[in-house]
């Protein structure tokens, strides 16, 4: 069954004098899904992200959330977002409790529902324990979760991330990704915007590559990686009649390309997981002993790299 949209955004564009920062920029995001929007410092990202927020009025386009039409006059309807910044925004002389309580206030809650719904927060962003203490005395990964809890308070539909895990240890890194996976699986649409690879890897269900304002590409991991042609990369490493083997697997279906190293050859494939079978035969046939293999698929930052020209932290 298709999943209900939570937002569209449709031919963003914005201006800053003679600088255009976004250009027709277009995404959609549904329900229970990660949307991953990835670009090199410069890109637009933030900019399309407080169009989207309702933070900086736009030149053009249209922002639906929830049904609703988002701009910088919606009241009612951004209370269907959560936003997490960049920067920390907490009170560091608050409490965990306090700050929570104070945000929630502000989203309109008060009384059982707030208490409980502080509860509940604090038991998702694992901070149950310190919740009297004040946030001037947590680590940089406390005071994240805890800006992502201020963020979930009034049960948001869509939960839009700007880099939430920069400049924290691995452990609360770890929590804050799960927390993620967490909140997509219980329906929640979720905005995602990371300098790190491996997380949109892990987090995204489709992804939109932004460069010079402009969306270049987007799609989920595999259609990103077609659309650009990259091929498995295969290495085998062997003993024995090393170039009768290599001739073999430069003639067999799906291999782009072969080499031969001291102890070992190195394969550009089609589809290894399809392939391998065939390409183990044909080098055992050659008079080859295969004794390892090692495939490494075609990753989101071969794709980054050859649209944008630009590594991710760029």
């Amino acid at each position: 069954m298709e999943r209900r949209l939570v937002l569209e955004a449709r031919g963003l564009r914005k201006s800053f004098k003679d600088l255009v920062a976004v250009k027709d920029v277009s995404f959609h995001i549904a329900e229970g899904e990660t949307y991953g929007l990835l670009g090199p410092n410069g890109a637009g990202k933030t900019t399309s992200i407080y169009m989207v927020c309702g933070l900086l009025e736009r030149d053009a386009g249209h922002v639906m959330v929830d049904g609703r039409e988002i701009d910088t006059r919606s009241t009612d309807a951004k209370a269907a977002i959560g936003y997490v910044p960049q920067d920390i925004a907490i009170y560091p002389d608050l409490t965990a409790r306090e700050n929570l309580f104070f945000f929630g206030s502000l989203y309109g809650m008060s009384g059982r529902e707030l208490a409980l719904r502080v509860d509940e927060i604090l038991d998702t962003i694992g901070l149950r324990e310190r919740a009297k203490d004040r946030s001037v005395e947590f680590s940089g990964g406390m005071k994240r979760r805890l800006n992502i809890g201020i963020g979930l308070l009034h049960k948001p539909r869509l939960l839009m991330l700007d880099e939430p895990t920069v400049g924290v240890d691995p452990q609360s890194r770890n929590a804050i990704l799960e927390s993620v996976e967490q909140l997509s699986a219980e329906g929640m649409a979720v905005l995602y915007t990371t300098h790190y690879m491996e997380e949109a890897e892990r987090l995204c269900d489709r992804v939109g590559i932004i460069d010079e304002g402009e969306i270049k590409a987007e799609g989920t991991r595999a259609e990103l990686v077609r659309l650009v042609g990259q091929r498995d990369r295969v290495r085998m490493g062997a003993s024995g009649d090393l170039p009768a083997a290599l001739a073999a697997l430069e003639a067999a279906a799906g291999v782009e390309s072969a080499s031969m190293g001291e102890e070992h050859l190195d394969l550009i494939v089609d589809g290894a997981d399809r392939a391998l079978p065939a390409l183990l035969a044909a080098a055992a046939g050659a008079g080859v002993s295969v004794h390892s293999v090692e495939v490494e698929e075609p990753n989101l930052e071969a794709v980054f790299l050859h649209l944008t020209g630009k590594a991710l932290r760029d």
